[in-house]
């Protein structure tokens, strides 16, 4: 734990800000025996509506063919720094704004047809609530507060938890 109180409003900063810089993230409805899959986030600034590029014939797209589900994205920055899980919910909105803005060469090597193949489908993800985790440790403070705390008996400082509310 931290000495220092991390607040929502930092957390969610953090989390936005590493999002944009590091992208994947594990995406699944929130339902017993559902597995998560890796997916690409794209970040809709204006109100926090995450969105992801997947297939029509996925097993993701067709269990949202009855509409919004609830759904859960687990994020883990690359340096690790932040961690998160977000509940939220998730439908199929093949918003042609956004294909527009998010399409890229590594989206269109899934899509044969381009922004129009019959396979493209748009995943809106409307976060709710969740959990973030901050550590600015990197691995030598890491090791430090590790080492402390064997020596002081103590707990080691890995950072700070909060929950958000992104409504």
């Amino acid at each position: 734990m931290s000495d220092k109180t991390l607040t929502a409003a930092e957390a969610e900063t953090e989390f936005w800000k590493h999002l944009k810089s590091s992208r994947t993230g594990m995406l699944g409805l929130d339902q017993p025996g559902y597995h998560a899959q890796p997916m690409t986030a794209f970040r809709e600034e204006e109100t926090g509506t995450i969105w992801f590029f997947t297939r029509t014939d996925t097993d993701l797209a067709n269990d949202l063919n009855g509409g919004a589900k609830s759904a859960m994205f687990t994020y883990g920055s690359k340096d690790q720094e932040v961690w998160a899980c977000i509940h939220g919910a998730l439908s199929v909105d093949n918003n042609r704004g956004r294909i527009e803005e998010y399409w890229n060469p590594i989206v269109a090597a899934w899509y044969p047809g381009g922004k129009d193949d019959p396979h493209l489908a748009l995943l809106r993800f409307d976060g709710e609530d969740g959990r973030i985790w901050l550590s600015d440790k990197g691995p030598v403070k890491f090791m430090y507060e590790i080492a402390k705390a064997n020596l002081t008996k103590t707990l080691p400082d890995a950072g700070g938890v909060v929950d958000v509310n992104l409504n």
